[in-house]
Order: C-alpha cells, then structure tokens, then sequence
C-alpha cells in the first residue's frame, strides 16, 4: 500500500437499483412513479428563462420553503430542503449523530443508513424485526445516540401506527428522532402533526415517490427551528448552492397541485389493491403495502429465480442479496398495462416450474 493510501476513506457504498440502458423494458425496480409530474411543472419548465441560469440559484431555496410550509401549515422556519430526501437525511446524519453513543435503526431497512453510519463514523445498532417484519418500539427504548427509521418501512413496505411512532419519541426525547416518510402518500398517516409536540422530532419527505419527480432531486424535512438551523448552518458550510433553479421553480407547481398529486396517488394505490389480488392468485405473500410497492415471496418458486426470468423478459424488478430477506422481490407498482404484462410473466415463470 502506497503512504498516501492510508489516508483515504473508505466505506462500502450504497448500492441503488439498476437503471437499464435499453429500451423496451419495464421498470418496476426502484420505486419511481409510474405517472409524469404534473403538468403545472411541465408548463413552468416551458417558460422557464435560461438566461438565468448563469447565475447562482437562492441558497434559502426561499420559494419551495415558503410553498411547502404554506401547503403543509408549518412556519417556514420549520422547514428545511435538499437534493432529494437522501441528501436531507445525509445532513441529518451529520449533524445530529454525533455521540459515542450508538444510533438505532431496524436490521432490515433503508440500507443507506449503515453507509451513512459507516462514512461519518457513527456507531449504530440495528434491533431486529420481529417475525412479521415489524418494528419493535420496545426495542428502541435504550440508551442510544440517535433513532432513525422509515414509515412506512422499506422495502417491507408496511406502515407503523402513528401511536407507536409517538411511542418511540416518548421514549428518546434526549436525541433527535428522524421519521423517514418517503411512502407516506400512498398509506398511513404522517408524523408532521407531532413535529409541534416534540422539539426532538424531524420528519423527512421527498417528491420522488409521489410527485413524480425523482429526476429533479427533491427533499424536505420538518422540525423546531432548532433543528431547521442547525441544518442550513452544516449545509452552508457543506455546499451553499445545493439545490438548482430549476428544481426551485418546478418544485413550487408541484406542491401547488394537489388535485394532480391526489389523483395520481389513488390511482397507484388502487393499482396496488389489484396487484395484490393477482399476485395472491399466483400463489405470492407478502406484508400488507402501504407504499408504491409490494414485498412479495412465492410458495415455492425462489425469488431469484423468478428475478432473473423476469429480467429475460424485460422486466426489472428489485432482489436483494442478503439474510433474512433473499427470498423476496420489492415489486414498484407501475401502470395497470405494466402491471399486466407482470402478471402474465408471472404466471409462465411459475408454471414452468
């Protein structure tokens, strides 16, 4: 090893899903939205002014703030945004996680936690599922430098109740809480309504999932103003310019049509309920969903066998490699006509064997 190797970071990264480079595939593999944004931010793209993108966007990103705070009914000190939620919760990490202590988070979850963990040299627990993959309270009622998870969880895709959310901050008011509420459009009621109750509490969304645009990189999260500071100062000192014009002026429209979002999210969810059906048919079991997607095992045919003959076909769904999980495939719930063409590959992959 050369001297200067020694100083070099090391960290094992995250591992997203495949985004295929051909056509004609049917992507139903890393959750994203199978319906375009709303037309109000196809419009503002329209008559959007490139001049000004010779210059630098707002670092306040004052617009989207003030949009979401006003949609959300908090104050705008109460919000904070980055390039998508996984930026937010990396400026979490970062600044909250800064103990000796461990920070907790479910074994099975979000896997970009324990590289976050990892990079930033923070110690962490992962308390274990029960046999249901359900998030234990109890479990998270010990000495710890921070608690983090997602509601509903991924990729289980099952939400928690919000009276055991508020269980878990009741137990941890001495660190910050942070609820990962990527999927909450699609089932569950969100946490926002405790941010007021709990100084310690911040919840972390995104408009990648619900409002169609994991393109533009989008997050925001709720919290006291305590915690929305201490963000935007490690944020300043970290990269004042994070989020682009662009992304400002598109994201204002999204948050603006509610009509648009609403509408789109029914109709994943009943897609969801259809899927279900279908795939119980074809002899599949799974948590129930409350997320754009499904946690799906088969009786007797293995997951990566059917991940693989769905792959020949053109069809991508997520298999992930690891204990406790490698007998079960995250399927995106995509459009009624994609979801169509799964179910009839499904149903040859199954019966051939």
């Amino acid at each position: 090893m050369k001297p200067w190797e020694k100083n070099i970071r090391t960290v094992e990264p995250y591992v997203p899903g495949e985004q295929p480079k051909v056509a004609g595939i049917i992507k139903l593999n890393t959750n994203e939205n199978p319906y375009p944004p709303t037309p109000k931010a196809v419009e503002a793209a329209a008559h959007f002014d490139m001049d000004r993108l010779r210059l630098y966007p707002d670092p306040q990103v004052s617009d989207l703030v003030s949009a979401i705070a006003e949609h959300y009914g908090m104050d705008k000190d109460q919000v904070f945004v980055g390039v998508g939620s996984d930026d937010v919760l990396a400026m979490c990490f970062m600044t909250f996680f800064n103990s000796e202590k461990p920070i907790l988070f479910p074994n099975i979850s979000y896997s970009f936690y324990s590289v976050w963990a990892d990079l930033y040299r923070i110690p962490y627990e992962r308390p274990a599922l029960d046999e249901n993959f359900k998030i234990v309270p109890s479990d998270y009622y010990k000495e710890n430098g921070g608690v983090v998870f997602p509601n509903p969880n991924a990729p289980t895709a099952l939400y928690m109740g919000l009276d055991q959310v508020e269980d878990i901050i009741k137990h941890n008011q001495d660190v910050v809480v942070i609820v990962d509420e990527a999927y909450i459009d699609f089932g569950g009621k969100s946490a926002l309504e405790l941010v007021n109750k709990y100084e310690n509490l911040l919840v972390v969304q995104t408009f990648s999932k619900s409002r169609s645009m994991a393109g533009m990189r989008i997050g925001f999260a709720f919290g006291n103003p305590a915690l929305i500071k201490a963000l935007n100062d490690v944020k300043f000192s970290f990269n004042s310019y994070t989020m682009n014009m662009t992304s400002i002026a598109y994201g204002v429209e999204a948050v603006k049509d509610q009509k648009y979002f609403e509408s789109t999210c029914k109709k994943i969810i009943a897609t969801r309920e259809r899927a279900v059906q279908e795939l119980t048919k074809l002899g599949f079991t799974f948590p129930e969903s409350s997320a754009n997607f499904i946690f799906a095992t088969h009786k007797s045919v293995p997951a990566k066998e059917i991940f693989e003959k769905l792959k020949e076909k053109k069809i991508y769904v997520r298999y992930f490699n690891q204990p406790l999980i490698d007998n079960h495939l995250r399927i995106t719930i995509g459009t009624d006509e994609q979801m169509e063409q799964l179910f009839t590959a499904l149903k040859e992959i199954v019966s051939e064997i």
